[in-house]
């Protein structure tokens, strides 16, 4: 068994889809492992440590063997299709909603594609829950780009020119990203204020120091995803929150539904009447974002508010993050390898459900992305 880890760093990409810790599970699983040139070196893993891993470092995988599977992190392109083996798997972030067409016909002609954003969200799967490591990473990230962006000190300071006031800092979602983000920004001594339209995250919020927003909330449909809310509850939201925005320095917002635009929270209104100088990043720019006038990887500003949609948070602490989907991947494919040969089983529970192509038809309770209102 072949398999094959690119060298994905370009753009604001950094991270790496195997590690050499989980390269070394790789080969005792019985895999000969191919890793391209520098792969991890931008997340801190030198070429050397994958060759004392047990893996061969090649400046290009197309000039060796097919590969009979190949983890990525990027979504697919044609040039990965070349690396393939006739019955090889794909696995990894193929971002299936904007690939399928890709996939389907790849599938056609013998190539498997797994999404690892479609494993289910189970206790069973617990360990191979990618949307949850990388959201880990990324509302980490978020609150640390805010505090080099934000112009004043999050905690309180009393000093001898004066006491300085801890900043407010608001986060809108309360799943794994929203969660970290509390989290880190207690630790750094802001005062926290969180909402999720959830009920159960008021605990949540609580627990982890921060103060809950008393907005609208509702009870959420099967499989814990949130339902889109109709007008009169989205504007009996916004009232609510407007309170809480206006007074916020830093505010982070990360909801999204699964397979649909991201629900509006913050309208140009809202933004207009914060005070001059503070900053809102909006996780969900990428899915058409939470804040009226975001952009993906753009900075806007309205009324001297500053307005990020960056779209590389996991990436900005890339060697934690790819240890965390290395450790999610190398569960997944455990999972695959029978006597010793790679099987995919359309009946297993986990890998099931995220096989995306070939399949008759989408499977039920399909998860193709990450949703900060559904944790």
């Amino acid at each position: 068994m072949h398999l094959g880890i690119r060298n994905e760093q370009s753009g604001n990409e950094r991270r790496v889809a195997a590690t050499p810790t989980s390269v070394a599970s790789f080969t005792d699983l019985g895999f000969v492992v191919s890793v391209e040139t520098g792969a991890g070196i931008p997340a801190g893993f030198t070429d050397t440590a994958y060759t004392e891993a047990g893996a061969s470092v090649v400046e290009d995988l197309r000039s060796g063997d097919s590969i009979d599977l190949l983890i990525k992190i990027a979504p697919p392109s044609e040039s990965d299709r070349e690396l393939m083996s006739a019955s090889g798997v794909i696995l990894g972030l193929v971002d299936p909603t904007a690939n399928m067409d890709t996939l389907t016909a790849w599938g056609e002609s013998g190539i498997t594609s797994i999404s690892m954003e479609m494993v289910p969200r189970t206790t069973l799967a617990q360990s191979m829950d990618v949307l949850s490591s990388q959201a880990t990473s990324a509302g980490y990230a978020a609150v640390l780009l805010g505090v080099t962006k934000l112009p004043k000190f999050m905690p309180m300071l009393v000093t001898a020119a004066g006491t300085i006031p801890p900043a407010n800092v608001l986060i809108l979602g309360v799943g794994v990203a929203g969660l970290q983000a509390i989290a880190t920004a207690k630790r750094l001594g802001a005062i926290v204020y969180a909402y999720d339209i959830r009920p159960e995250t008021k605990e949540q919020v609580e627990s982890l120091g921060g103060r809950f927003v008393e907005a609208e909330t509702q009870e959420m449909e099967e499989g814990g995803y949130a339902r889109a809310v109709d007008e009169e509850t989205a504007e009996k939201q916004r009232e609510a929150l407007a309170s809480a925005v206006k007074d916020a320095d830093l505010i982070i917002t990360t909801a999204q539904v699964p397979g649909r635009r991201a629900p509006r929270l913050i309208d140009r209104s809202m933004v207009e009447a914060m005070r001059p100088g503070s900053l809102i990043i909006d996780m969900a720019a990428a899915s058409g974002g939470n804040v009226e006038g975001s952009a993906p990887d753009e900075t806007v500003v309205v009324n001297d508010v500053t307005i990020l949609g960056p779209t590389d948070l996991a990436s900005r602490v890339a060697t934690d993050s790819s240890r965390m989907f290395g450790r999610n991947v190398l569960e997944l494919v455990k999972r695959m390898v029978v006597d010793g040969e790679l099987t995919v089983d359309h009946e297993d529970p986990v890998v099931g459900p995220a096989i995306v192509a070939p399949i008759s038809s989408p499977p039920e309770g399909a998860n193709p992305s990450e949703s900060e209102a559904s944790e």
